[in-house]
């Protein structure tokens, strides 16, 4: 059988192996504290600037396919309520004379910027698309050989604008190594039952049965208890009694409020409102934000098994098919989070015992704007193939799996583990 039944099952995930152990970051508050953008989470933008050297192919064997999944490029808040319910709530703060001075100037600066980002809510912003051209660049500089020649590449794209556009970039970025690649772009709402699952069209959506009692607490209550929100609103407001009358009351204010402050960095290059939040309290709201997007990671992994479906099935189909470079996906960090969580790269599928230990297993700052996970294969003269992982242009691992060397498996043996996945969980009839 597979070494994963040697560590801890993905089914069950809970803390059981000492092995497992090894990989748990204890000092990820400490990393958050020195460097101020991975407090952005999922809202902040891709460290370009951080790409990694690659690890070199066991002897004999050569890179030529990839499959590839990307979230959009930076984008404005992907929700316009973002934007709305701040200028309510200060505008009602306004009338109920219950701002400090400190929150008269925020509100002032607030409203003085927000427009366009509410006109432009969900759209890819000019960072986005330069985002996904380094990585096309990067891509093909670091695998030439997979896209020597009149190679095929099909890219498929979420009907989003910031998807199809990011899609843009990255196959410009590709095809700037070379232009003879036969590059088809494709986007429709058929498309979205494999490149997001969940939001796809009621005809074709699929569920799957799933485990989703984790007997951890949800996230408003992981919020309420740890964030420290009464400090922030404190410092806006002098009563925020108000705010239930708001959908979501004072939690959801609280997290749009965070939201925003970590995301108006994908457009705005001034720090106007860094000053609002503590380094101290800036952790606990990125630990809470950390928690939910763990939450939902956990929760909802199954439902992305039709994505796992066609990568596996258009891999062998390009294993077969000399001509075909690369498939492309580009999508959405829940379904980026969730696939990672399936097949547990890095270990971000395990469930700790604890909710507070959440954070030394997975770090939502992995999957950032233009988050990218690349399944790279390779084989040998004699046919045989194995492939690794790349996770924002850096080698990661599928700690379930003994590799032939470094990071490389085999892929005759992950199609089996996730064979075994699916059997556990099938489609719902």
């Amino acid at each position: 059988m597979i070494v994963m039944r040697k560590l801890i099952s993905i089914f069950a995930g809970v803390l059981l192996s000492s092995l497992l152990l090894q990989a748990q970051q204890y000092d990820v508050l400490e990393k958050v504290k020195a460097d101020v953008r991975k407090s952005y989470g999922m809202e902040g933008p891709h460290r370009i600037d951080e790409f990694g050297t690659l690890s070199k192919a066991p002897k004999g064997y050569k890179p030529f396919y990839i499959s590839h999944y990307g979230r959009h490029g930076s984008r404005y808040a992907w929700n316009d309520r973002t934007y709305t319910l701040l200028r309510d709530v200060f505008a009602k703060a306004r009338e109920l004379d219950v701002l400090t001075p400190y929150g008269k100037e925020f509100a002032a600066k607030y409203e003085s910027v927000y427009t366009e980002p509410l006109i432009n809510a969900g759209d890819l912003v000019p960072m986005g698309y330069d985002q996904h051209l380094a990585i096309g660049q990067y891509v093909y500089e670091q695998f030439p050989q997979v896209f020597k020649g009149r190679k095929k590449v099909d890219a498929l794209s979420s009907t989003g604008q910031r998807c199809i556009v990011s899609m843009g970039g990255f196959t410009v970025g590709l095809m700037s190594g070379n232009p003879k690649l036969q590059v088809r772009l494709h986007s429709d709402h058929v498309g979205m039952g494999i490149i997001a699952p969940p939001s796809a069209p009621r005809a074709i959506r699929r569920s799957f049965v799933a485990e989703n009692n984790t007997g951890l607490p949800g996230i408003e209550e992981f919020f309420l208890q740890h964030s420290g929100y009464e400090n922030v609103l404190g410092k806006l407001f002098t009563d925020y009694s108000f705010l239930s009358a708001y959908e979501g009351g004072v939690a959801g204010f609280t997290r749009e409020l965070w939201t925003y402050l970590c995301g108006y960095h994908n457009y705005e290059p001034r720090p106007l409102f860094d000053d609002l939040l503590t380094p101290e309290q800036r952790l606990k709201f990125w630990e809470c934000d950390n928690y939910l997007s763990f939450y939902s990671d956990i929760t909802a992994r199954y439902n992305v098994i039709p994505l796992l479906e066609d990568i596996l099935s258009k891999a062998d189909a390009a294993i077969a098919d000399p001509n075909q470079a690369a498939h492309l996906r580009f999508g959405h960090d829940y379904i980026l989070e969730a696939l990672t969580a399936l097949i547990n790269v890095n270990n971000w599928g395990t469930i700790p015992a604890k909710a507070e230990d959440a954070k030394y297993w997975f770090q939502n700052y992995n999957i950032p704007m233009a988050a990218t996970l690349l399944l790279v294969f390779y084989k040998n003269k004699q046919g045989d193939v194995l492939f690794k992982v790349v996770m924002n242009e850096n080698d990661a691992t599928l700690p379930q799996f003994t590799p032939v060397e470094g990071n490389y498996y085999r892929w005759s043996e992950f199609k089996s583990w996730c064979q075994e996945v699916m059997a556990a969980h099938p489609e719902k009839k």
